[in-house]
């Protein structure tokens, strides 16, 4: 009796029965905003005493301007792993690394801040979005990635009823 209200369930979405909706089939930047609003209403997220001063990156002169940015930088990364899992600290700080210009000295690469990737990571796991595979590498669970998969559906269907 639950295949058919699943059925139902898939075809109010737009969807069909054989084919899904991944975080592949929607934009990124659609995507990030709508995990970071659902991680902001879930509540489950720690916010820490820190978030106020801490710049993402020693390239950066101020702190970030917006309040939801630890939001926004974990959906980031959950999306991150999704698409590419085993993706560790030091490839994220190379992903959202930056130039930096110290006065009239030439522009050089610098790494972002690996404080703020591990607490992300953290809470991820927290969460049970992320779990260590026995390498060590990070990955995706199947709660995770059912929970990226229904948000992923969800805007491509807002954005469907939109076009």
């Amino acid at each position: 009796m639950t295949a058919p209200n699943a059925l139902a369930v898939i075809e109010n979405l737009g969807l069909s029965a054989t084919t899904g909706c991944g975080v592949r089939d929607v934009p990124a930047a659609a995507f990030i905003h709508a995990y970071a609003d659902y991680l902001k209403t879930n509540g489950k997220l720690e916010i820490p005493k820190w978030i106020d001063f801490v710049k993402t990156g020693r390239f950066k002169e101020l702190s970030p301007l917006n309040p939801d940015w630890l939001y926004i930088r974990t959906a980031a990364i959950a999306r991150k792993i999704y698409l590419k899992k085993g993706t560790g600290v030091g490839g994220f700080s190379k992903i959202f690394g930056g130039r930096h210009r110290d006065g009239v000295r030439r522009r050089h690469f610098k790494t972002a801040s690996r404080g703020i990737i591990k607490y992300s990571l953290k809470e991820l796991q927290k969460l049970k979005v992320l779990e260590k595979d026995p390498k060590g590498r990070r990955q995706i669970t199947s709660a995770g990635q059912q929970d990226l998969d229904r948000i992923a559906a969800q805007v491509k269907q807002k954005l469907t009823l939109k076009a």
